[in-house]
């Protein structure tokens, strides 16, 4: 099936796939063998320095010709009071004893530096760059696009995509509740009222005309067919990605994907300060009682980081931030080319059957 659009050439993809950014699992290999495969690979550069950005962004772009995108988590400049910091260390010093690691020591910095990196990303020049956790100001949005780069932002209600579209952003990321990982929420808490990526599409729809990338949940071809359905230009996968060869995913998490089951998956805000879906394990079931006392993200990211590294080194999967999304059961395991080209003819086929049931008699 022949399926084009706008937003496929303006970023001069061939199947309307995005593989997801995800921090700690997708390095370059993974932007590359997507982006190979006529999808948009991914650079997840919210943890990079500015440097580790260019560096990324000129491997990939050294290994492939294919377009790729890069996405920064907008953490603006975090100055928490001393009380809710000690308070917050406290809390994690017997993990940090299970583990063996010293007294810690408050971090030198929260979290790079957002200015810093968005002008390491306007230097790379990515085909596209998303953006996650805030939205970007007039000015900033123009400067990325002065520099040639599409501009995406994530937002997981209608008010968040308008706020993106008064920015002057060229698309919108619509993140359902059933996605892996951190919610892009900056209006709201982004629990409570959190929407479903089948109802969140059509809202935004609805309330913009700017291309629309519906992420969440989406592991198959059915999914992806019945996304773009529902009026999305381009679908985003992330979960369905962690299997994949290319990706960085830790071992102790892979094992954990691989026995998954319908239900596991929980929102939290324990290890980051930040609501994200993940398999629900010990760290995540014990902090639970303190969960609206940890900072809010990057002070409990920061604050928690050495723990969910000793723990992916030791094996211990329990101590581990196993980011997923509700669609966990479904993940394969294959290469991502493969993967990619196998989720396509999934949804030609699904779409191909669709119109053949409400043609018949």
């Amino acid at each position: 099936m022949t399926f084009r659009n706008a937003l496929m050439a303006r970023l001069g993809i061939t199947i309307p796939i995005i593989q997801a950014p995800m921090v700690g699992a997708s390095g370059t290999a993974l932007a590359i063998a997507a982006s190979d495969a006529g999808a948009l690979g991914s650079l997840a550069a919210g943890a990079l320095p500015p440097d580790g950005i260019l560096r990324d962004a000129a491997k990939i772009r050294a290994e492939t010709a294919r377009p790729f995108a890069i996405n920064l988590l907008m953490a603006r400049p975090a100055n928490p009071d001393v009380q809710s910091v000690t308070a917050a260390m406290a809390r994690l010093k017997s993990w940090r004893d299970r583990l063996g690691l010293p007294e810690q020591a408050v971090p030198n910095r929260w979290s790079e530096d957002f200015a810093a990196q968005l002008q390491a990303v306007i230097a790379a020049r990515p085909a596209m760059a998303s953006f996650t956790f805030d939205c970007l100001t007039r000015d900033e949005v123009a400067a990325l696009k002065a520099a040639g780069i599409f501009v995406c932002g994530t937002a997981t209600s209608v008010a968040e995509a308008r706020a993106w579209v008064d920015a002057g952003a060229d698309a919108i990321c619509a993140q359902g509740a059933e996605g892996g990982g951190h919610r892009g929420t900056f209006l709201g808490e982004g629990r409570a009222d959190a929407l479903g990526t089948f109802a969140l599409v059509p809202a935004i729809r609805a309330a913009t005309t700017l291309p629309l990338i519906a992420a969440g949940g989406i592991m198959d071809g059915a999914g992806i067919a019945a996304a773009l359905m529902l009026g999305a230009d381009a679908v985003q996968l992330g979960t369905a990605f962690l299997l994949t060869p290319e990706a960085t995913t830790p071992q102790p998490w892979r094992d954990a994907l691989t026995h998954a089951g319908d239900n596991d998956t929980r929102l939290t805000r324990v290890f980051s300060g930040r609501y994200a879906r993940g398999l629900e394990n010990e760290f995540m079931r014990k902090m639970t009682p303190a969960e609206k006392d940890v900072p809010a993200y990057p002070v409990q990211n920061a604050l928690t980081r050495e723990i969910r590294a000793a723990a992916a080194k030791a094996g211990n999967a329990g101590l581990m931030s196993l980011w997923a999304g509700q669609g966990v059961p479904f993940i394969r395991a294959m290469p991502a080319g493969e993967l990619i080209s196998t989720l396509w003819a999934e949804a030609c086929e699904a779409s191909a059957a669709l119109h053949a049931r409400m043609a018949a008699p």
